[in-house]
């Protein structure tokens, strides 16, 4: 918590009145980068529900997503609460919302009523489906979202198991989508005094982002090939084991392929035609990531680190998440740093990933207690 500077959107205030990750990390990403998050939790968010340490409602998850806010316990049910909530989004740039449509009409808080209040607010909606489909208003998970979305195709094309991605993907990438959208939306207010509506559907988000290289050969009308970008979706795609460990070794082109059997001790396969060419057949891709599979194990990590580099060959260590505190890397870019929390004690927080020369961003606030702002927010309205 040293060195703390205001940040590139200091003076912008960002009402959260999301839930659960999605709109919450969003919030966040914008509370790092400067702006004032304030946070209006209602009595129950998932988040803050399940493992803690001694607090209850300061679990992991809601410590890793509501720093750098503050937090104002309000019942939206309460009249009375609900006028002190349009108050404080009168006095906001940014709304950022996963309310359901109709939960929002019920309490005034859909984008006509708090527009005609505040016109210039940029009001971010986000939802699992887009509002004029006719999925609107169906409830979405990070898994059903992965369905959706065609990621679980995915997987089960390249692994024979229609599995869902070990994180939550749809929700991360929503988030960072929220904070772009609302960051071009301001960029729109400031030239022109302009709010708007900014709808971020989780689905079209993800499906969008998915088909960047997986439209592949159906980019084109009529279509030259499949789905599915080949080389991830070819079987041996993945981290190899080495003599003594993991590693990601990834040869893109034939002589990469060639350097690397070279190294491996396999001259055989050094003269294998099917990397003798200028470029590699996609439909070899599954073989021969197989090969790089088996040969793995002729070197350890650290020779394989070398022979990469020397050949120009894509190669990177495999960081494992119970050692990530010790990894040079994360230590020495700040990625996880131990921190004094006010209730919690020591505790490990994620680092800002972007660096600013001229405005750093920084961690100014560890995630609060639910509703420790009220007071000191409340009374700012006076």
């Amino acid at each position: 918590m040293k060195d703390i500077t205001a940040g590139p959107l200091d003076g912008v205030r960002v009402i959260d009145l999301s839930t659960v990750v999605m709109g919450p990390y969003a919030a966040q990403i914008l509370g790092d980068l400067g702006a004032d998050v304030i946070k209006i939790e209602s009595p129950v968010d998932t988040v803050r529900n399940g493992r803690y340490r001694t607090t209850p409602g300061m679990t992991p998850l809601s410590l890793n997503v509501n720093r750098n806010k503050r937090s104002v316990a309000l019942n939206l049910k309460d009249e009375g609460d609900r006028e002190k909530a349009l108050e404080l989004i009168d006095t906001a740039d940014v709304l950022i919302t996963n309310m359901r449509p109709g939960a929002l009409s019920r309490l005034g808080m859909d984008y006509a009523d708090v527009a005609e209040r505040n016109p210039g607010l940029v009001y971010a909606h986000a939802q699992g489906f887009r509002g004029d489909s006719d999925r609107a208003g169906t409830a979405a998970y990070d898994e059903t979202i992965q369905g959706a979305s065609g990621l679980v195709d995915i997987a089960n094309r390249a692994l024979g198991r229609p599995v869902y991605l070990p994180t939550i993907l749809g929700d991360k990438v929503s988030s960072l989508t929220i904070a772009y959208s609302v960051l071009a939306a301001l960029v729109h207010r400031n030239r022109t005094g302009q709010g708007q509506r900014v709808e971020i559907p989780m689905a079209d988000t993800m499906i969008a982002f998915n088909l960047v290289e997986h439209l592949s050969g159906h980019a084109f009308v009529p279509e030259e090939g499949p789905t599915g970008f080949n080389l991830s979706m070819a079987k041996g795609h993945h981290a190899v084991h080495t003599k003594d460990g993991l590693a990601c070794v990834v040869p893109y082109n034939p002589q990469n392929f060639r350097d690397f059997f070279a190294a491996a001790g396999r001259p055989d396969l050094v003269e294998d035609p099917r990397v003798a060419g200028e470029r590699i057949d996609p439909g070899d891709s599954d073989d021969l990531m197989g090969l790089v599979d088996a040969c793995a194990p002729a070197l350890t990590s650290e020779d394989w680190a070398e022979v990469c580099a020397k050949h120009s060959i894509p190669f990177g260590p495999v960081l494992e998440l119970d050692k990530a505190h010790e990894d040079p890397y994360v230590r020495d870019g700040h990625l996880l740093d131990e921190v004094r929390h006010p209730t919690e004690g020591t505790i490990r927080s994620i680092g800002i990933p972007v660096k600013f020369s001229a405005t750093p961003a920084t961690v100014r606030r560890l995630a609060p207690l639910p509703g420790a702002d009220t007071a000191e927010v409340l009374e700012e309205l006076s």
